[in-house]
This record gives C-alpha cells, sequence and structure tokens, in this order.
C-alpha cells in the first residue's frame, strides 16, 4: 500500500460501498475502514439504488467478463451463510432474440457452466404471462432474487461488527490538501473526516459530488464529465390477494429482451415476497438535468435529501401500468397498486463499472455506475475494488474499468438512458 498506517473513507453505502468495505476489514482487520451515507444502514428508506425490495441474482451475460463475475458471486449468495439467507432460487428465464440466448449458453459452456441453463423455442412453452408473445427464444436459468434491502442490511451490520465505523452524514465536498492529494471529505453540518485513501461509491450522486469538488478546490479535472450519467427508473409493486399470491409465488424470474432498434431496456419482473407483493419495473430509464451549481448542468437526481424517489408523477405510473400489462395481460387491471419507486443509479456509455483510481488526484478512487445491473456482484465487488486500490487488478479489468479511457458510444447499448424526465411528465395523463 501507499502507506504504512493506511486508512479507508468510503463515500456512500450501498453495494459498492458495503462490500469495498467488507473485504477491506476481512483482509485487513485492525484497519481504519469508514463508511459515510446520508442514510442509516438501517433506515425504513434510503436512496441507495441497491436499497430495494428485491432485485434479480443472475448470470445471464452475453459479455463472457461480467458472466464469469457474476457466476463467481451467484456461488456466494447460494452458499454463504452471510447472504444466503437472502437469496431465493427461483429460476430466471429470458424471452430474447435467439443470438443473444446462444451467446450466453456459449459463455457458461466456456466457464464450465453448460448445466444450469437451457433455450428452448418460445413455442414450446405454456406462459402465463404476455410477453412470451412477441419473442423468438426463451433462456431458463438456474438463478432467482434476493431480498436487497436486509442482504444490504446485513452486510453492512457484520462490518460494523467486525471493525467498521459508519458516520450518517450528508457529504457536501470531497477535501484536499495543498498538493491537490484527497485528504477526505467536509459534511454539510462542518464535519471533517479524513483517510489516507478516499473511494467515491456514492452512485447517482457521484457527478454532482465531483461537480461541487471540482468548484471548491478549483480543479476542474475532479468533474465526471461524459464519464458518468446520473438516471432513474420506476419501479412498482402491487398487492396480491391470496388467490393471485398462489398462481405466482412460484413464478421464476421473468425477462423480456430488446435490440437497440426497438428503444427499449430489458424489463422484468420478480416473484412475489412472503407478503405478497409483486414487483415489476417500466421501460423508461430517465436523465434528470438540472443546475447543480451556477451554469453547471448536469443530470442528477432531485435535490432533496429523500431524492423525491416516492413521489412518482403520474406519467411515470403509466409507465408501470404499461409494464405490467405487458407481463400478465388484461386480468392485472384491478391489482392493488401499494408502491411506486424511482430508483437512481450511475451509467456508463457500455454499463461497465469505473472502480479506478481518479486520475486529477492521488489518494482518490471510484467504485460506482452500477447501470442498474450491479447488485448481483454485491459479494465481489469489494474484493475488485482492493484489488484496483492495491495494484493488482487484472489488466482486461484495469482497462474496462479505467476513470480515463475510450468510451463507445451508447447506441448499442438498450439500458443507456433514453429519455429525459421532464419530458416524460409533459404529455397529460390522468392516474
Amino acid at each position: 500500500m501507499t502507506s504504512h498506517n493506511p486508512s479507508y473513507l468510503i463515500v456512500g453505502a450501498g453495494v459498492f460501498g458495503v462490500s469495498t468495505a467488507y473485504h477491506l476489514i476481512q483482509k485487513y482487520p485492525n484497519a481504519s475502514v469508514t463508511l459515510v451515507d446520508r442514510d442509516a444502514y438501517d433506515a425504513e428508506s434510503r436512496v441507495a439504488a441497491s436499497w430495494d425490495w428485491n432485485k434479480v441474482v443472475r448470470a445471464d451475460y452475453d459479455d463472457k467478463v461480467y458472466c464469469q463475475l457474476a457466476l463467481e458471486a451467484q456461488d456466494i449468495f447460494k452458499s454463504d451463510p452471510l447472504w444466503k439467507p437472502h437469496f431465493h432460487q427461483t429460476g430466471v428465464y429470458w424471452t430474447c432474440r435467439s443470438s443473444y440466448a446462444q451467446n450466453v449458453i456459449t459463455n457458461h459452456k466456456e466457464l464450465g457452466r453448460n448445466d444450469d441453463i437451457i433455450a428452448l423455442p418460445v413455442a414450446e412453452l405454456e406462459s402465463f404471462t404476455a410477453a412470451f408473445l412477441t419473442m423468438r427464444t426463451t433462456l431458463v436459468l438456474k438463478s432467482g432474487w434476493a431480498a436487497a434491502g436486509d442482504a444490504l442490511r446485513a452486510v453492512t451490520k457484520k462490518c460494523l461488527e467486525l471493525g467498521v465505523k459508519y458516520v450518517t452524514a450528508d457529504v457536501a465536498t470531497l477535501q484536499f490538501d495543498g498538493r491537490g492529494s484527497c485528504t477526505g471529505v467536509k459534511t454539510k453540518s462542518g464535519q471533517t473526516l479524513s483517510a489516507t485513501h478516499v473511494i467515491v461509491a456514492a452512485g447517482a450522486f457521484t457527478p454532482t459530488l465531483l461537480e461541487w469538488s471540482a468548484a471548491t478546490s478549483g480543479n476542474p479535472g475532479l468533474r465526471a464529465e461524459e464519464r458518468i450519467l446520473a438516471a432513474g427508473i420506476t419501479t412498482g409493486m402491487a398487492q396480491l390477494n391470496e388467490e393471485q399470491y398462489e398462481k405466482f409465488k412460484d413464478m421464476p424470474v421473468g425477462f423480456q429482451g430488446y435490440t437497440p432498434n426497438e428503444g427499449k431496456p430489458f424489463i422484468g419482473s420478480i416473484p412475489p415476497t412472503k407478503d405478497r407483493e409483486l414487483k415489476w419495473w417500466g421501460s423508461k430509464i430517465f436523465t434528470n438535468t438540472r443546475e447543480v451549481l451556477p451554469g453547471r448542468y448536469i443530470s442528477s437526481p432531485p435535490p432533496t435529501h429523500d431524492y423525491n424517489q416516492w413521489k412518482v408523477p403520474g406519467p411515470l405510473k403509466q409507465d408501470i401500468v404499461e409494464a405490467r400489462n405487458l407481463w400478465y395481460g388484461p386480468a392485472s387491471a384491478d391489482w392493488q397498486m401499494t408502491k411506486h419507486r424511482i430508483c437512481w443509479d450511475a451509467f456508463t456509455t457500455t454499463s461497465d463499472f469505473i472502480i479506478s483510481p481518479h486520475s486529477a488526484s492521488k489518494g482518490l478512487y471510484i467504485a460506482t455506475c452500477g447501470s442498474f445491473h450491479g447488485f448481483k456482484f454485491f459479494p465481489v465487488l469489494g474484493k475488485y475494488v482492493v484489488q484496483m486500490l492495491e495494484g493488482e487488478l487484472a489488466p482486461e479489468l484495469i482497462e474496462r474499468w479505467a476513470w480515463d479511457r475510450q468510451r463507445p458510444d451508447s447506441s448499442q447499448n438498450v439500458e443507456y438512458p433514453n429519455a429525459e424526465m421532464k419530458h416524460l411528465l409533459q404529455p397529460a395523463s390522468k392516474l
């Protein structure tokens, strides 16, 4: 390491931050490791993208690197006593174009996992969803979902038991010494937290924090610029009655895949919880461009403490209605909708993570950009962040996750934000 007595300050206690704290304290039991987040780890509501009712845990990637990482993480979800209680192996099915299915199958075989995946023509399947009618091939995998908020809370609690400190505070800016090295953060209440290693794992808040820090430090190189884009998506939950719950309680996780030409991201639905709540998400991934400093416009979550995540406007609720109808058809029209939430995350044009030193300041590191697919890697993210901190990350991952690298445009990424929030709210919608 770069110091005989290293200390670590992690900004953000979502899956990137908590996994990093967990792996650091496991490897260095006597190290000073501090998590700082605007919300208490056991709060009833948090803005972290990874805090949620449930999230999918799957390994069906047509990208071999992420396929391997997902399989590694899924094995831990299935076997490790810390994660296993929160994992439900219900299976996952995809309705998707055949080329995607074949790429996933090829990856699994090359990684020695040819026994946990099959592909079938849609015509051979009997389905309870309308989604099967529009695609050609179905993948079926031995995957499932996790109670995300419960898992995040449990792992954070374990970190505290192992010696990690947790500070609940709003971070106002990064702090720097006279040589431009990052030395910590200053909170909105005026508290200063210091460390030799500052790891920003703040998800959708990351570009805003870097903008504020560039302004206060006079170092414009800190800005995220085009590297990171904050964006949101709407999720919804219906409260099923007993008859409806019996019908869907044994369903697998469902996905429907689209191509860039169709202008939609992958959409999905997760089996009902023990409380009979059934979740799915909409097809609109949207930016929220606003002035975060005079003359500086970037996409950033609403400036309230909770991002207004529970104040979901009518047009975004309509997005949930349309997705529900796609999955469950006319019979779902009378379902009781109990929750709507706008979930915010950080994106790159290729949906690759950024796990990298920041080139504009010594002692500053970035670990974020889950692009709405980061939760499933929760058990292993910190392992790779620690490798990055110690200069031991594999060359392929250094290149893919670098702060400064050539970034393809987003035209082939169906998961990249596809609308501006204010434009979605313009059409009249009565709900």
